[in-house]
């Protein structure tokens, strides 16, 4: 059996994640971590010390650090979204049709729909509704219009791009494989530049009048490229892509009660939830009561990014087995990349920082910062990978944790479960809008997007820990003999230096790294 933790299930009403603090509930923090690794081990007690080091000191320790909340205000506050200008005109002539059928989550889907509206910008040529392909991973049968505003998004880049909701009907019975215009991932290198879809792409668009690329994940660079369809690619991703009222309405009940008393939205509500923002917050004003705030924790440790890592996380030999079977199934490129190449161990893997935190990880890191036993905390992620035991140390360091299937109720979530993007959607909005959000791996899609969403609209107040998993990793070696406050320093140090306002750099992602000249403005 997979060792998965299925959160819809563990964390519903009948099996309620948050610990409460009655006595007939509350899990000790000795007893806590005598639970961690009964069964399987998948850790072998390796930050047993650090955990008891941990809890010694939330206890202990009462009040947060002054920046804990906050991120450098005066150099963040000075950038200011500038995406929604364009200053260039419609497209006269039209090359032909671009299809997309996209891979992935819906996080890799939002980026393939946003290079896409650029590709076909680019080739002067009309986007076709983007389409989502299934995943034996994700397993949804999702589209774009089940997510997303077709509507919004056809009329916002209508100044950009034209976009139709299906092939016209003489092309629509093409054998577009058959006349060599299927373009998949294969026949397109990652990261490709503008140059290779003008000199490869265009020749067939202008024959058949029609492309279709299946996949396209991550198959359009960041650099170089023209300014403004850098900036389409802003465009796209912060104004275009709205959610649908269905997900923004149960999005809206989500941050409600998340934010108990709260008397207005969010500085980011506008954006995510659209007119829900403002309706469940009638006949709270003048409440007294201070509103709740709240961590969020995207929390990536799913075992598909455990098998796609190669990195081991102290389940031995039956951990191994399983990983390997997953990649067989879902990764078979990798297996066989693994089978046929020597590749980096493990160990050095998780030295140069390249293996998602595990849970333990994510709790000390947070425990270090100073984040108080008490602080509200929502657990973004589902399908933990090793069980129940594996937030064991998580739970018993910190008891007020929530996920969407806590705080909103069967009739609530039925609309959306075995819809996996749905459920993301969700958790997107709930990341986003969060008055500190911490990710577990850098490299996440949904963290990348959440991120960057909260630099473009957060107005230097929408703090982000970021880890260096590299530095990090220096530090977790020392796990059996660095004391706690040695730890603590070293800690917050490398993520102080997260948290540092500067430029996009070359070639890194706009999605992620908003913060330059064609994506937000930066006051004089």
């Amino acid at each position: 059996m997979l060792l998965r933790l299925q959160l819809d299930d563990e964390f519903s009403g009948n099996k309620d994640m948050s610990v409460q603090n009655s006595p007939e509930t509350s899990v000790s923090i000795k007893e806590g971590l005598k639970k961690i690794g009964k069964g399987k081990r998948p850790r072998k007690d390796t930050y047993d010390r650090m955990l008891a080091l941990a809890a010694h000191s939330l206890a202990k320790n009462k009040h947060e650090p002054k920046d804990l909340w906050q991120e450098p205000f005066v150099p963040a506050s000075a950038w200011r979204p500038c995406a929604d200008h364009s200053d260039w005109n419609p497209i006269e002539e039209n090359n032909g049709y671009i299809l997309v059928t996209a891979n992935g989550g819906m996080n890799q889907q939002r980026v393939a729909v946003c290079n896409a509206v650029v590709v076909a910008r680019l080739l002067n040529s009309s986007l076709v509704i983007p389409r989502f392909m299934y995943s034996s991973v994700w397993r949804d049968v999702s589209q774009f219009s089940d997510i997303y505003q077709e509507e919004h998004f056809i009329n916002y880049l209508t100044p950009d791009i034209r976009i139709l909701k299906e092939l016209p009907k003489e092309l629509q019975l093409l054998d577009l494989e058959a006349i060599g215009s299927t373009v998949t991932d294969v026949d397109v290198p990652k990261e490709s530049e503008p140059v290779f879809y003008l000199k490869n792409i265009l020749p067939i668009l202008l024959k058949n009048r029609v492309v279709h690329f299946v996949g396209f994940g991550n198959r359009l660079a960041f650099d170089p490229m023209p300014f403004q369809l850098q900036r389409l690619r802003c465009r796209c991703n912060f104004h275009a892509l709205q959610f649908v009222p269905k997900i923004q309405e149960t999005g809206a009940l989500l941050l409600q009660r998340l934010r108990k008393h709260a008397t207005h939205p969010g500085s980011l509500d506008h954006y995510l939830i659209g007119p829900f923002a403002e309706p469940h917050l009638k006949g709270k004003v003048g409440h007294a009561v201070k509103a709740s705030r709240y961590l969020a924790l995207h929390l990536r440790f799913e075992i598909d990014m455990l098998a796609h890592s190669l990195c081991e996380y102290g389940g031995g030999e039956a951990e191994r087995k399983e990983l390997e079977a997953y990649r067989e199934i879902h990764f078979p490129a990798l297996t066989h990349l693994k089978k046929t190449t020597e590749l980096r161990s493990p160990a050095l893997l998780r030295s140069e920082g390249l293996c998602p935190l595990t849970p333990e990880e994510a709790v000390l890191i947070l425990a270090a910062l100073g984040f108080r036993r008490k602080t509200q905390m929502f657990i973004a992620g589902a399908n933990i990978y090793g069980g129940r035991s594996r937030l064991t140390a998580l739970t018993s360091l910190y008891h007020n944790l929530v996920t969407k299937e806590k705080l909103l109720s069967a009739s609530e979530l039925k609309p959306f479960m075995n819809f996996s993007s749905q459920l993301a959607a969700l958790d997107f909005i709930a990341c986003t809008a969060s008055d500190a959000f911490s990710m577990t791996d850098s490299g996440s899609q949904l963290s990348s997007l959440v991120s960057g969403f909260r630099i473009y609209y957060g107005g230097g107040k929408m703090p982000t820990i970021r880890p260096n998993k590299r530095r990090l990793a220096d530090i977790f070696m020392k796990n059996n003999t660095i004391e706690w406050r040695i730890f603590e320093q070293s800690v917050r140090k490398a993520v102080r230096q997260t948290k540092h306002v500067f430029e996009r750099p070359k070639g890194r992602s706009v999605y992620r790294y908003p913060r330059c000249k064609e994506c937000m403005c930066l006051a004089e």
